[in-house]
């Protein structure tokens, strides 16, 4: 018996206008955001919502100023559609960029839905064929058990999250997929937050930064000796999705981290393990000159799309017969030096 509160299965609805929300600094998501607009405006040349890339202002929490400083690089997002969203780091910033997500949400505009993804994400497939319910939110769910790390004389999964739930007055019982076993990681409420979407991003950035703020400065004893770094955001957000009314996506969302989006991560791993569609994407929307131009400035693009050394790393591996954990991928693809970032 699957858990109460996931998203309810069905039909597709009917495509409801929404935003889309990506994350850009000066560096390596600079060049993501050119590939993620690039294919969103390839793949989806009609999309009604927009795009907003959030950038991080100068200000105490960043020893350098964050923002994209190549003209051109700003020039090419914005002729792709994109509209910059500034904000203000007040509580996250260089120590912990992955708050980036948490304290831009409140910047977009208020009561028009959203949909926020990682800047690592290509979009392959038509938006409009997904069965968004902006009422009941979801996050992706391909991830592996990566938190808490359970001691062998300290509390258990179920202790752990629980004391979480009940911290938040919420429920636990309901968010437990009962076709997995006690004390088993996927039985529990967990995300990836490299996708996840609401009505209303004033109400979830709220609710997001107050949670991330209380699980990082006060949180129950249970998870004193748990790391919540990088693992924080991910450890609020299933809090978050369950005080909204959301839960697990269901198989309308089957094209996020499917035929509809990629959530890569870095490059080595899409020619590693992505369909080939992933990767024509990718070099269809590199190959224009314009494109090339500014591409060519990370190290990962030149090497592997452009001198095409990420078929070299595709040659290693059988997509369908994948080393079951990540790990023994990056292992692999580190042994031929062609670890790119």
């Amino acid at each position: 018996m699957a858990a109460t509160n996931d998203t309810a299965p069905g039909a597709a609805q009917a495509p409801r206008p929404f935003n889309i929300l990506i994350i850009a600094q000066a560096g390596r998501l600079q060049y993501e955001a050119l590939l993620f607009a690039a294919s969103l405006r390839a793949t989806n040349p009609d999309f009604a919502g927009q795009l907003f890339i959030a950038e991080p202002q100068p200000g105490p929490l960043w020893p350098k100023d964050p923002r994209i400083g190549d003209p051109q690089v700003r020039e090419m997002l914005e002729s792709l559609g994109a509209s910059f969203l500034p904000f203000d780091s007040r509580h996250f910033g260089a120590d912990y960029p992955y708050g980036n997500k948490i304290e831009a949400l409140t910047a977009l505009p208020p009561d028009a839905p959203f949909v926020f993804f990682d800047t690592d994400t290509l979009i392959t497939g038509d938006l409009s064929t997904l069965g968004f319910d902006f009422d009941r939110p979801a996050a992706s769910m391909r991830r592996e058990g990566t938190w808490p790390e359970i001691e062998l004389y300290g509390p258990g999964y179920s202790a752990t999250w629980k004391s979480l739930y009940d911290k938040f007055g919420l429920d636990f019982a309901p968010t437990l997929d009962l076709d997995q076993p006690d004390e088993y990681w996927g039985r529990y409420l967990y995300f990836n937050a490299g996708w996840f979407f609401h009505r209303d991003p004033q109400a979830f950035g709220r609710r997001f930064l107050d949670y991330a703020l209380a699980i990082r400065d006060d949180g129950p004893e249970e998870i004193v000796c748990q790391s919540l770094d990088p693992w924080l955001d991910q450890v609020a957000l299933p809090l978050v999705i369950h005080s909204l009314g959301g839960g697990r996506p269901g198989p309308s969302l089957a094209g996020l981290d499917g035929d509809v989006t990629c959530h890569y991560r870095l490059l080595p791993l899409l020619y590693a393990r992505e369909s080939d569609r992933v990767v024509e994407v990718l070099e269809e929307i590199a190959a224009p000159n314009p494109m090339k131009k500014l591409l060519r400035g990370s190290e990962a693009v030149r090497k592997l799309v452009y001198q095409g050394k990420g078929a070299r790393i595709r040659a290693l591996f059988d997509r369908d017969a994948l080393p079951r954990r990540e790990q023994m991928i990056r292992n692999a693809i580190k042994r031929e030096n062609l670890w790119l970032r």
